[in-house]
């Protein structure tokens, strides 16, 4: 009887502080656990499609725009939400009119991107080629001086724009002058009547022509055979201008000096070196070919002005 009695008033006691005798030493009672969010796809997809190599491509305008995500990149606080003239495309002013953009004004005129007022700009994406640059064609005076002061850049520029004019009227300079820079023909020149002196200058003019014209044929075949891709146009245009300019300043020298003069011949080759080194940075820049292969593609040329004009000449 003591012993029953003792049993309950411990079982009173517990019940009094809240506790079952059965939750004794029991664990707590485990809640089920809730799956992570998961936000809801847009209308037309469903969750299998975000799943690794199930994505699949969708229009913008199905995206719902109610988290202020949709078309135009919502109404952000930095401008970048749809347009104000209800394009819904972005990069305009907010539709709350808060901050400008890259679409229309908040004064309602037109607002173009920062690189279309540049028409040498543009972009570059991968896998693709050397981008086509559109820059501004630079007249005869501004291309003769960008050769030889920042060649690069010149050549980059006039990548896609002929130079025939300057070319033809450079070659042509070259070739009436190149009658008087050896001894014997201009001594037959100035002997000459007007009609035979005309006829061996427009003569020598136009072989220096044809004679240009086949060196940057061949120079621009190879560099398309190495994988060149510029225009046939610039190429040849451009390598006539070097190839005649280059020499121009032998040319000059050989009228009050002879040929054979030790100054005259070390001016011949340094001529010759500049006119290989232009040629190399202007197939490079032109076919987007690394250095050893503009290289490669201007030997052929080099070779020939050096066996056809420059060793007669120095020699």
């Amino acid at each position: 009887m003591g012993t029953n009695g003792f049993r309950l008033r411990r079982s009173e006691g517990s019940q009094r502080n809240g506790a079952s005798p059965r939750s004794q030493g029991a664990p707590p009672p485990q809640h089920p656990q809730q799956p992570p969010y998961r936000p809801q796809p847009p209308s037309g997809l469903t969750r299998d499609d975000d799943n690794p190599g199930s994505t699949r491509a969708f229009s913008v305008d199905s995206v719902n725009s109610a988290d202020g995500y949709g078309p135009g990149y919502g109404p952000a606080p930095d401008g970048y939400g749809p347009a104000s003239d209800g394009s819904g495309l972005g990069y305009g002013p907010a539709s709350d009119g808060s901050g400008p953009g890259y679409g229309s004004a908040p004064d309602g005129t037109a607002e173009e991107s920062p690189t279309a007022a540049r028409g040498n700009v543009t972009t570059y994406r991968a896998g693709q080629r050397h981008p086509q640059v559109s820059g501004v064609r630079l007249a005869w005076r501004p291309l003769l001086a960008g050769i030889y002061r920042h060649p690069d850049r010149t050549f980059a520029q006039m990548r896609w724009h002929q130079v025939w004019a300057p070319a033809l009227i450079v070659s042509a300079v070259y070739g009436a002058l190149a009658v008087f820079g050896f001894a014997d023909t201009r001594s037959q020149v100035l002997d000459a009547t007007f009609s035979i002196a005309l006829t061996i200058i427009i003569s020598s003019a136009v072989g220096i022509i044809v004679a240009g014209l086949m060196f940057g044929g061949v120079t621009h075949v190879l560099a398309r055979r190495l994988g060149g891709d510029g225009a046939w146009a610039p190429t040849i245009g451009l390598s006539m201008i070097i190839t005649w300019t280059t020499d121009a300043p032998r040319l000059l020298f050989t009228f009050f000096l002879a040929s054979n003069n030790a100054f005259v011949q070390l001016l011949g080759w340094a001529s010759w070196l500049l006119c290989a080194g232009l040629l190399t940075s202007m197939v490079r820049q032109l076919h987007d070919l690394p250095w050893g292969k503009a290289a490669g593609a201007a030997a052929l040329q080099l070779i020939a002005l050096l066996i056809l004009i420059k060793l007669p000449i120095l020699g």
